[in-house]
């Protein structure tokens, strides 16, 4: 089957179209046949050797796909061959066919689209954990969500407003991609670049702050927002992409009863799968429904991940970027 391959640790130019072996599965595990697969920040780390549990060079990078279930192992019990399904691949996900856990595979309503569904796992998955079940965003709260313009961000902007935040308030890099944040259903945007966010998020409440904080920037960017996370507010930590470190200090928390919480959805899929199928259902649910809609900012062939490495490390992508596996 054809694969793109990171033959080395290093840029785009790295990645490689190559012939290799079709997956084997083990008894536990499907093998579908891939129609799209997503780019992730994560992917773009992975080749560099950054990524937590990132393999050595060869390997095939990604992380989820949409497709159909071609053969199932002996001991699955609640999927089928010709299924359509969603899934995490157990390495790789750029190539014309996975394998993939049952834990991690989900079946696809059938009036998902296949670009809507491979543009869903990761970031979709990632946004409902962090509002529903580490944020525990009760209704009437405020959020404020950082790269707001990108994928998880346009994501949890309406994940957000379907759980009942009173007031979503997102942070974007640049004044170019408050548009995007906007028309995903966001009520204020803000320039961190330009202003002050923290004042301003202030400035919107009243001086209380936001309840529920999503970072995935690190560094000044989360030393800032504790400046207004509101007195029993939670931020929720998620990712680095600053590649800086944010310092706190215990004095900031204990008398304010905030918190300071961290999660990782690779680490979930890998320590505990079974949190993830109540998950699934909700967002595929909202999918179905029409309730929730999938940003997708461009599409690329297989043969072209290098561009498409290259829109998403230039961090001027909004929404999500697609591999189209099959015309």
């Amino acid at each position: 089957m054809k694969a793109v391959v990171v033959t080395a640790f290093g840029g785009p130019e790295v990645l490689q179209i190559n012939e290799v072996n079709l997956p084997v599965i083990k008894p536990n595990q499907v093998l579908i046949r891939v129609e799209a697969t997503s780019v992730n920040f994560a992917d773009i780390k992975s080749r560099y050797g950054n990524y937590h549990g990132a393999s050595a060079p060869p390997f095939i990078p990604g992380l989820d796909a949409a497709g159909v279930i071609e053969a199932i192992g002996s001991d699955v019990q609640q999927l089928q061959p010709g299924q359509r399904v969603i899934a995490f691949a157990k390495a790789g996900s750029y190539a014309e066919y996975i394998a993939a856990d049952e834990a991690l595979t989900f079946g696809l309503p059938d009036n998902v689209a296949f670009d809507t569904a491979a543009a869903c796992p990761i970031v979709s998955f990632t946004a409902y954990k962090l509002l529903a079940d580490v944020g525990r965003l009760a209704p009437g709260e405020t959020v404020l969500i950082h790269a707001a313009a990108g994928g998880v961000g346009t994501t949890a902007i309406q994940l957000a407003k379907l759980l009942g935040a009173g007031r979503v308030i997102g942070t974007v890099g640049n004044k170019s991609k408050m548009a995007t944040a906007l028309e995903a259903g966001a009520d204020h945007v803000i320039s961190y670049q330009d202003e002050d966010f923290a004042e301003q998020v202030k400035g919107l409440t009243e001086g209380r702050g936001a309840d529920v904080v999503l970072d995935s920037i690190a560094g000044r960017v989360s030393e800032k927002s504790l400046d207004c996370l509101a007195m029993y507010g939670r931020l929720v930590h998620f990712g680095n992409a600053s590649g800086e470190v944010g310092h706190f200090q215990t004095k900031d928390l204990h008398a304010s009863c905030r918190s300071v919480l961290g999660f990782s959805l690779g680490t979930t899929r890998k320590e505990r799968p079974e949190l993830l199928q109540g998950t699934a259902d909700k967002v595929l649910g909202y999918l179905a429904e029409g309730r929730l809609h999938m940003k997708i900012g461009k599409r690329f062939s297989l043969d072209e991940a290098q561009a498409a490495h290259q829109l998403v490390e230039s961090r001027q992508s909004t929404g999500k970027v697609l591999l189209q596996v099959r015309e």
